[in-house]
């Protein structure tokens, strides 16, 4: 779709919308277009890119491989792999309790709701889900010290419903993703969700790409490590003619920074920061292209679906459903009416509730709902605190334990003031909880309780980031051995303070 027809469909009063702007009018029917856009966005780009998801670490997927897309892509995933829209189900979770609980529902129903959920969870969710059901509730929960995972991507792709909810309104759209983006997430991994939430808000009242892009950043604190990110990504696009040019310088920077457990010394990269870099240049080479912006957020490998699935998402609710290409679109038709697994909101019921909420954000925040007519009190963008995980703290080294049950394995020395062990723990009793005693320089540590079962599963053996700078020694040893229990620990990952 070219630019003038993405220009003239827009309504009028949205043309020259600009940071300082008081109130926007639209019809309840292109809020509800864009809405719908922004959920369907998300679907198709989830589907889009499934089939390459993490199998393109630190290299970009080169343009002789051919990513299948048909008319039946997203009902695949539906009946093949439903885990693969985590991206929807968990945003759907927050919608269900809003539309339950109320605007103003408390953190603990949201943390409660998914962490009990049926759904599958990986990384900074689901360290957030094992630390709920331990007793560590939300903002506890997503906090580095508590979660390894904290910098991860979950909050980025599961941020949308807060813009969604909020149009031309950055500032509640931060509020809605405040509370919650800490359940699971802190910092870096805390800004992707705050980035994404304020790009869809500026969706609803801008049809310029790149305004979207930069000015949405101003929602993050200049001196962290995402803002940089980020921004060094925008310049690039403006100095280099071609995405892999600035793939590469961003590569070249920021490709080896990851400090989930997985990603320390090893190309793959689920860093909230780096994959927000990639929604970005889909975006901004993609230039109002639907087809184009997929493309290039997949091409950029990593979190290969989640990355178009964002993308997709803001485009979707910039252009609107009604102007997302039919070859994209129809994929969604035989699905509209089938719930998400694990819910009961299908995305026709996505659109209806996604409507209705923002037009309760609408009133709430000073706009005005009457006949088919909706006048938004837009807002300037603030900044949001500022917060870094694993502030002072980089690798020191990465040694491996031998892939050996817990207790073959036998005490170490390590150097640092924090420690990751990484590895798993599972049993035929789903009910079962492993107590693991773990040992440092003679102290005994509080019990890891690793529940045996795939749901409650803590993502690693062992961590702490509160130890002394120095030389330390750690044995664990297993208190309630019991039979059919499978454990197997790969590594371990110290950290030491970053040389001023």
């Amino acid at each position: 779709m070219n630019k003038t027809k993405i220009f003239a469909l827009s309504c009028a009063a949205m043309l020259a919308i600009g940071a300082s702007a008081k109130t926007v009018t639209m019809s309840k029917a292109t809020l509800l277009d864009k809405i719908k856009g922004g959920w369907a966005g998300q679907t198709i780009g989830c589907a889009f890119g499934g089939p390459t998801e993490f199998k393109y670490n630190g290299r970009i997927i080169p343009d002789d491989t051919k990513i299948v897309w048909n008319d039946s892509r997203v009902k695949y995933y539906y009946d093949k792999f439903p885990g693969l829209y985590d991206d929807l189900y968990m945003d759907l979770t927050f919608v269900d309790v809003f539309e339950k609980k109320g605007l103003d529902a408390p953190i603990s129903e949201f943390s409660h709701a998914f962490a009990n959920a049926e759904y599958q969870l990986w990384h900074a969710n689901q360290s957030a889900r094992y630390n709920i059901l331990n007793g560590i509730d939300a903002p506890a929960s997503g906090h580095w010290k508590n979660n390894p995972h904290a910098d991860d991507i979950d909050f980025q792709i599961e941020a949308d419903y807060a813009g969604l909810m909020s149009p031309g309104m950055p500032q509640t759209a931060a509020h809605y993703a405040d509370g919650i983006g800490h359940i699971m997430c802190y910092g870096d991994g805390w800004y992707g969700g705050v980035y994404v939430a304020t790009m869809l808000s500026l969706a609803f009242v801008s049809n310029d790409v790149n305004y979207i892009v930069t000015e949405a950043l101003k929602a993050i604190p200049a001196q962290s490590t995402f803002y940089q990110c980020i921004s060094a990504t925008i310049a690039a696009c403006k100095a280099n003619k071609d995405w892999r040019t600035t793939w590469k310088q961003i590569q070249e920077k920021y490709g080896e920074t990851d400090l989930c457990p997985d990603g320390v010394y090893q190309a793959f990269n689920i860093d909230a920061k780096i994959n927000s870099a990639y929604v970005v240049m889909g975006l901004l080479y993609g230039n109002g292209d639907y087809s184009k912006t997929l493309d290039i957020a997949t091409r950029c490998g990593q979190d290969s679906d989640c990355n178009p699935s964002t993308a997709g998402g803001i485009l979707g609710t910039m252009l609107g459903y009604s102007n997302i290409p039919d070859y994209w679109k129809n994929s969604l038709k035989p699905v509209e009416d089938i719930p998400f697994k694990y819910t009961d909101i299908s995305l026709n019921k996505a659109y209806e509730l996604g409507m209705k909420h923002a037009l309760q954000v609408i009133a709430k925040n000073g706009g005005k709902v009457a006949g088919d007519k909706v006048k938004i009190k837009t807002q300037t963008i603030q900044t949001v605190r500022l917060e870094q995980s694993f502030e002072g703290l980089v690798p020191a080294v990465k040694r491996g334990l031998g892939n050996k049950p817990i207790d073959k394995v036998a005490p170490f020395k390590f150097n640092g003031c924090g420690i990751v062990i990484r590895g798993t723990f599972t049993s035929d009793d789903p009910n079962y909880v492993g107590l693991v005693e773990v040992t440092i320089d003679g102290k005994k540590m509080p019990v890891m309780k690793l529940p045996g079962g795939y749901h409650g599963r803590s993502n690693d053996i062992y961590w702490n980031y509160d130890l002394e700078d120095g030389e330390h020694t750690i044995s664990l040893k297993r208190l309630n051995p019991q039979d059919n229990v499978k454990s197997n620990v790969y590594s371990y990952i110290a950290f030491k303070k970053k040389d001023k």
